[in-house]
Parts: C-alpha cells; structure tokens; sequence
C-alpha cells in the first residue's frame, strides 16, 4: 500500500502542476512556464528508492497524466505493475501475485498534497514552499507539509530551462525516493480506455471496490 500511496502522490504532483501560478524565485518561474497551457502530458520515468539502510531499488516505466485527476504509471522494469487512477478509484495491478489491489482516489489524497496541490487557495495552508538554490544542474523547490501527520519529510521538484526533470521525496521512516523524467509530451492526445481499469479474469481483487449499478428489468 506504501508504493500505490507514493504513486498516486507523484501522479497527481504532475497533474497540480498546471494549478500552480507566478511566484518569487526561478524555481518557481519555471514551474510557471512549464504548466502554461498544460492539460495532458506523458513521459518516461527513472525510479530510485533507498531506504534507511541503503539498499537500493531502481525501476524504469511511462507515465501518461491528464487533468484534474487521472493518471496512469507503468513500471516495465524490473517487474511489471500498473497504477490507474481514474477519478474516482486507485487501481494497483501486480501482475507476478495475480492481485488488484482498490482505494478510493479521495482517500488516496487525503492530509497529503494531492487534493492541496490542485487547489491553489489551499497551498499555504498545508505546506511550506521555499526555494532551494541551484545544485545537480538543476534550480529546486521544496514542499514541506504543515499537517500533523505528514506523509514525507520533504518533497522536491527540479527544473531546468525545459521544466521539470527530477522529484524527490523522503518519508517518515527515512526512505528517499529520487525521479527523473524524460521525453516529456505535451498535451498528447490519449485514448480514454488509458484511464479505465478492468481487473484480469483470474486475479484477486481486494480494497474499495465501485458499487455496481444495476438496471431494472423491464416487461
């Protein structure tokens, strides 16, 4: 539940970004001038985890996100695993144990910058932005939550003059999580069916499930 919590966390950081307006700082700027007109985008991924005791775990994948809530991260190495959200649940599928695991995409956001980051008259509220210089070739902000029960330490975002590049983040427990995106498109056009999820016959299927809508029979 940890990796479908921080996978729904990075999506829809992407997604927040074209709610984002002008601030103070260059980091900020270009964060601006990344999310103008910005209502899709998809990309490739870089992903590395260290935990406290420096093993290290590193993945490769796409991501495909479109405003304001959906979003869809395949992992294609090491192992496979896909991530949907499509407004309404969080569908996790780890095909290896043949299991879907289902969350209510508003759970999935709640006391975390999900829901924050897509409203802006809620930013100050909920976190401390700051800028944080220039350094790895890249200008960078941090997100601190000012929740009581956050959940990560710090989340960074870094730019180049061509926007966003890496995302890092560091949870309670000491574990980093460090990002690099790549191949960046812009407003793709993408296919509706990206964003359904229908579970794989045979795979067990646990969590909040949809309630099922059923039609009355007619005469």
């Amino acid at each position: 539940m940890k990796r479908l919590r921080f996978v729904a966390l990075v999506g829809l950081f992407a997604l927040s970004l074209s709610s984002l307006v002008q601030a103070a700082g260059p980091a900020r700027a270009r964060l601006d001038a990344f999310a103008q007109g910005l209502h899709a985008i998809s990309g490739n991924f870089t992903q590395t985890m260290t935990d406290p005791g420096g093993k290290v775990q590193t993945s490769n994948g796409t991501l495909v996100l479109e405003a304001p809530r959906q979003f869809r991260w395949d992992t294609l190495t090491p192992y496979k695993q896909t991530i949907v959200a499509d407004g309404s649940r969080v569908w996790l599928y780890d095909p290896d144990l043949e299991q879907v695991t289902v969350r209510r995409q508003d759970t999935e956001e709640a006391h975390s910058p999900l829901t924050v980051l897509t409203d802006l008259k809620q930013l100050d509220k909920e976190f401390t932005v700051t800028e944080q210089g220039e350094h790895d070739g890249l200008v960078w902000l941090r997100l601190t939550s000012a929740g009581q029960d956050p959940q990560f330490s710090y989340a960074d975002l870094g730019f180049d003059a061509s926007g966003l590049v890496r995302m890092q983040f560091k949870d309670q427990l000491g574990a980093v999580t460090d990002i690099h995106f790549s191949n960046w498109q812009r407003n793709p056009q993408i296919p509706p069916q990206d964003f359904n999820f229908t579970p794989p016959k045979g795979a067990d299927v646990i969590g909040d499930l949809p309630e099922l809508t059923t039609q009355p029979l007619k005469n």
